[in-house]
């Protein structure tokens, strides 16, 4: 290596890869002579659909960081990668795909459309996979799993059949999320929202034995036709008197009650809400404690029924909404209309907008899952970092409905039941992520030596949809906690604290960044902006800071070789940094400093404050040593009774420096350390103590 040039990764990063594949200690089989324990991590499986994005890359530098260090001190460590196979996203996908070659999926049948997309799977479904290898993920690729591998479904199938065993499984027509153009249910935690400005309709419906009205407001008129109740608070004054009373439903002309109920918001509209059980889940619960018939009027299509009339029979709800709020005003019932702005379901695969209706599924009882989920987390057996994040956690468990686990779709895990056709939530299945890729339900090696996990690493907007989920799972089939912390990273944001979004060109490709500036410089980037585990406002600034650390790291290096003692021995370098004798003041306060700088790094990663970590290392390699002692040992190399001594205090430093970058900057250390040491990779070198 040319140490006379600049540092370039282009150079070096694909070769180092390589070498440690080759090496084979990627693979904790090859690390079962150590004597300390396991520690493992399995990556969040990443959709069979995505490439790597700024998320993946600071989530997959973390958990990097963990088990390289965690490698270095000697234990057997296990990254186990994997993809999910993303029912409804890699549906819609492929089927987006075959469209455009004109093959609509209806027409190509099921068994050949699946066919379709496992040819799919095997061209682009591992690309994010070879995308984490750019980042410099010392993932153990031999056990690399995917949500549908054969023994996969296996565990999925036994899962299914131990809770509808227990009697947790049931089937029910209930009024549950709908999607009208995936054409399939999905459960509460699948839903996106978007703010939309509307309008909200204050609505005259007549009583029926007074010539008064009661004014109700609603931002969805279209669903009115099946309005089987108007409810109120019965704490609510202005009507306590009417509940019991009837009212006629206009359009309709049939007598509907007025009801009290407590769910009712008293400072909504006029405090008077119209009751459609089978179009609003929180209807459908008034529905059911008050005895309500429920009218489907609005079908999967998204369209009007024959329930609702010849009015408007075949419409789409959005057609139908002018159309009624027209009759309305010819009715003079329209009291008043005024701008309002709220937030609508949609769809978190296709962005549709959310139509509740009645739905024969399946569904998964929530309630003791639930309490064994809580009690994880409250016992201590599983730690949240930050803790903060233990609120929304409980807060989702605690008002937790039955989980609708049933799809209408056809890729995935189909329901293990005759005649059943329904394919079972990808969420269902990735739950059983952290023990059924090392085997589970059988009692195999990967079981016995790496589960439980040790650490979780994700993100915030899926603790409900996955981290409570794994958590009731493996406690349910193992009787053990899947894993002992969850970390909780930030959200990388645009610079003005947007979401980042490819569709809307404000995403950023952290291959091209890697490209451009190089692997470690893009980790360099991403953890040094991660303190505190708040939300990152993106800066490629720190990236080009990186690639400057990483010119300030490969400068230093060649100023050490220069100055290399001509026979390193470690027990001379440890006798001399331990006794401390026939050193200088600048030599004694470097040694110190390296100490300090080791404990408060090896601290703060194991409170997981990784970006407080690199800033200590970079202020003490830039400041203290590089720009400090350095220029001090050119003066002591040149005086004989200091010049060995000097060599090896640079030595020491230096190497103790690289072992410390290590997991943050895999690369360019691990390219450094061989000039030092060619017989060992520093991939599995002593950590610093």
């Amino acid at each position: 290596m040319n140490f006379d040039s600049p540092y370039n990764p282009k150079e070096t990063e694909d070769k180092i890869y390589q070498l440690w594949e080759k090496s084979g200690f990627f693979n904790p089989d090859n690390l079962l002579k150590r004597k300390k324990r396991s520690f493992t991590i399995v990556v969040p499986p990443p959709n069979i659909t995505g490439s790597l994005h700024m998320g993946h890359a600071l989530n997959a530098t973390i958990q990097d960081i963990l088990i390289r260090k965690k490698r270095m001190e000697g234990y057997k460590t296990l990254w186990l990668p994997g993809t999910d196979h993303a029912g409804i996203a890699t549906q819609n996908i492929v089927e987006r795909e075959l469209k455009k070659q004109g093959l609509p999926r209806h027409d190509l049948g099921r068994e050949k459309f699946l066919e379709k997309i496992w040819e799919w799977k095997e061209k682009y479904g591992s690309i994010i996979l070879e995308q984490f290898k750019k980042l410099g993920s010392s993932m153990d690729w031999s056990r690399t799993r995917f949500t549908m591998d054969a023994d996969y479904q296996e565990a999925v199938k036994e899962a299914f059949l131990h809770y509808y065993k227990r009697g947790w499984i049931y089937r029910a027509k209930r009024v549950i999320n709908w999607c009208p153009k995936d054409a399939t249910s999905l459960s509460d935690l699948e839903l996106g929202y978007k703010e939309e400005q509307t309008t909200l309709w204050h609505i005259k419906y007549p009583l029926a034995e007074k010539s008064k009205f009661i004014i109700v407001a609603t931002t969805r008129p279209e669903t009115m036709l099946g309005d089987t109740a108007i409810a109120v608070n019965p704490k609510d004054n202005r009507y306590k008197n009417l509940i019991g009373e009837e009212v006629i439903l206009p359009i309709k002309n049939r007598k509907i009650p007025i009801i009290g109920d407590r769910a009712v918001d008293m400072n909504f509209g006029t405090g008077a809400v119209k009751v459609t059980p089978a179009h609003d889940i929180t209807d459908a619960e008034i529905g059911n404690r008050h005895n309500l018939e429920f009218k489907e009027v609005i079908d999967s299509r998204g369209r009007m029924t024959a329930e609702a009339g010849k009015i408007c029979e075949g419409l789409k709800t959005t057609e139908y909404r002018i159309k009624i709020i027209e009759e309305l005003k010819s009715q003079n019932l329209i009291v008043k209309e005024e701008p309002y702005k709220h937030n609508v379901a949609v769809c978190y695969r296709c962005d549709s907008t959310i139509e509740p209706i009645p739905s024969l599924q399946w569904f998964l009882k929530m309630d003791k899952l639930a309490k064994i989920a809580t009690q994880a987390v409250k016992s201590g057996k599983v730690k949240f970092h930050p803790k903060r994040w233990e609120k929304t956690y409980f807060s989702w468990l605690k008002n937790v409905r039955d989980w609708t686990i049933s799809r209408q779709i056809w890729w995935g895990h189909k329901i293990p039941l005759d005649g059943e056709n329904d394919i079972l939530d990808t969420w269902f299945s990735s739950a059983l992520w952290p023990f059924a890729t090392l085997g589970w339900p059988k009692k195999t090696a990967g079981m016995k030596n790496f589960y439980p996990t040790n650490v979780l690493s994700t993100a915030r907007d899926i603790i409900n949809l996955w981290v409570s989920r794994m958590i009731f799972s493996g406690l349910e089939f193992t009787n053990k906690t899947p894993f002992s912390d969850v970390i909780i990273h930030g959200t990388i944001l645009t610079k003005d604290g947007k979401r980042m979004s490819k569709s809307l060109g404000t995403g950023i490709d952290p291959i091209l960044l890697i490209d451009k500036y190089g692997a470690d410089a893009l980790r360099f980037g991403l953890i040094w902006q991660s303190l505190g585990n708040q939300d990152i406002h993106w800066s490629e600034e720190h990236v080009l800071a990186g690639k400057k650390f990483c010119n300030k790291i490969w400068n230093a290096t060649r100023f050490v070789l220069l100055n290399k003692p001509p026979q390193i021995n470690a027990d001379k370098l440890r006798r001399l940094t331990q006794k401390n004798k026939n050193l200088t003041a600048v030599d004694k306060k470097i040694l110190n400093g390296l100490k300090k700088t080791t404990q408060e790094v090896n601290n703060l990663i194991n409170k997981y404050e990784f970006g407080h970590a690199l800033h200590k290392l970079y202020d003490f390699f830039w400041h203290e040593y590089a720009d400090i002692y350095i220029e001090t040992a050119k003066k002591q190399l040149a005086d004989n009774k200091l010049k060995s001594s000097t060599q090896n205090i640079l030595l020491k430093v230096h190497t103790d420096l690289l072992k410390l970058l290590h997991p943050f900057l895999p690369f360019i250390t691990e390219e450094i350390w061989s000039a030092f040491n060619k017989k060992n990779l520093l991939l599995i070198e002593n950590w610093p103590d």
